[in-house]
């Protein structure tokens, strides 16, 4: 009995260790087969279960993609078989505090850097060299401005499109990643302050609007060297938030600066600068002022058409040094593109908006109407949509042909020809 005695325990150790060896294999397959059954759901409370097995699944990934371990030496990272809920805390922005919060974000932005979040906000074990943490660190940053960018982008699609309210949280993901990246004081958080306003005040929330108006423009007065080509757009965001309060005079005077400083930055007839006239034209054009309205509204016409015409002009040239280049084909994409998206939706929004006022206005003035359609047909050629710049620029056409100074039919009819000679096709 004695002699029997001791190797009770070896066996029973070697038992107990095998049944955990076999059980941590069981988990490990458990969680592999669960994380290749996840499906994308609408609401973040439905995928909260499941994230918590591909949150380990995904954190393998990036420890031997980001420090250059291989998958052999990953298995040997321990990984708990559950995630709390508070583990999936720092996956979701601070003012997500509720469900109804948490669909918003979800729709907004959420669903498209839910993947980029999860090594940003996940502790991983320390480098053991400097240069693996050095490397660990950039590829972090890399991250969150590619998050900003991708936040910034979100929400800035949502308000051209009107939906102020869904912009709201990716705006406040760009803004508070921009301040874990540049800090609390930085310049570089102007752009995402005010564009946060922008979608606060279309969606009905001016006394949050007014705040970040307020923190955007604290920020640009403790830098004394801040340029003009930032303080512009300040402006612009203070007078379009003064219109909307109602308060025109003051919106008037920000405006006023709003080109001023655009203009000393980008020139007096820049598509810059005439985005201040521009809403200058619609408070005049509110306050019945339509003498004055109607010459600003020409003024921002003039810009958009010089600009177009350059533009067009600077294309042809491209295809002139590559003879067989077309704009229609995959080739024209390697040439510098004229316009930003930002300027592509302001040209269409400005001009559609400045043609539906001549059109309806009760005297007619043909020359500016033909002008209007001019810059949107060659706006339109630009962007591939040959259909419908082939439309307008048969309706501009028709009106200059009734002008008596016709110096607007060669660049039209130049215009035309150009779609003439290519497909009718959309891009």
């Amino acid at each position: 009995m004695a002699a029997a005695s001791p190797s009770r325990p070896h066996r029973s150790t070697s038992a107990g260790s095998s049944r955990s060896r076999k059980c941590c294999r069981g988990n490990a397959l458990e969680g592999s087969r669960r994380a290749e059954l996840l499906q994308p759901f609408s609401c973040v409370w439905e995928y909260q279960e499941h994230i918590k097995c591909w949150v380990s699944k995904q954190l393998v990934t990036f420890v031997s993609t980001s420090w250059g371990e291989s998958p052999e030496d990953t298995k040997s990272i321990a990984f708990p078989d559950s995630i709390s809920e508070h583990t999936l805390i720092p996956l979701f922005p601070h003012f997500v505090s509720d469900k109804d919060h948490q669909e918003a974000d979800w729709v907004s932005i959420h669903k498209q850097i839910c993947q980029l979040l999860v090594p940003i906000r996940t502790s991983l074990p320390c480098p053991p060299t400097e240069r693996e943490r050095k490397h660990g660190m950039e590829q972090l940053l890399r991250r969150q401005k590619h998050i900003i960018d991708v936040a910034y982008s979100t929400a800035q699609e949502f308000v051209w499109g009107g939906k102020h309210e869904e912009a709201r949280p990716a705006a406040l993901h760009a803004l508070r990643f921009s301040i874990e990246v540049y800090s609390s004081d930085s310049l570089q958080l102007v752009p995402a302050y005010l564009l946060l306003a922008e979608a606060s005040a279309g969606a009905g929330h001016l006394p949050e609007a007014s705040k970040y108006l307020s923190q955007a423009e604290w920020l640009i007065l403790r830098t004394p060297d801040c340029s003009a080509a930032v303080q512009y757009k300040l402006h612009r965001s203070l007078g379009l938030f003064c219109a909307a309060k109602g308060d025109f005079e003051k919106a008037l005077y920000h405006l006023a600066n709003d080109v001023y400083l655009a203009s000393s930055a980008f020139g007096l007839k820049s598509i810059e600068a005439s985005g201040g006239y521009f809403h200058m034209a619609d408070i005049f054009f509110r306050q019945n002022k339509m003498d004055i309205a109607n010459s600003l509204y020409a003024e921002v016409t003039g810009a958009w058409h010089s600009f177009l015409l350059k533009s067009l002009r600077a294309q042809q040239q491209v295809l002139k040094s590559q003879p067989a280049t077309s704009p229609f084909t995959e080739d024209r994409e390697v040439s510098e593109e004229p316009m930003t998206e930002a300027q592509q939706v302001e040209g269409i929004r400005v001009l559609n908006a400045i043609l539906d006022i001549r059109e309806q206005a009760p005297t007619q003035q043909p020359g500016e109407t033909a002008r209007v359609l001019h810059a949107l047909a060659m706006l339109h050629y630009l962007l591939l949509d040959i259909p419908k710049a082939r439309e307008l620029g048969l309706k501009a056409f028709e009106l200059a042909k009734q002008l008596p100074q016709q110096e607007s039919l060669e660049p039209l009819g130049h215009l035309l020809k150009l779609m003439d000679m290519e497909p009718s096709s959309t891009k």
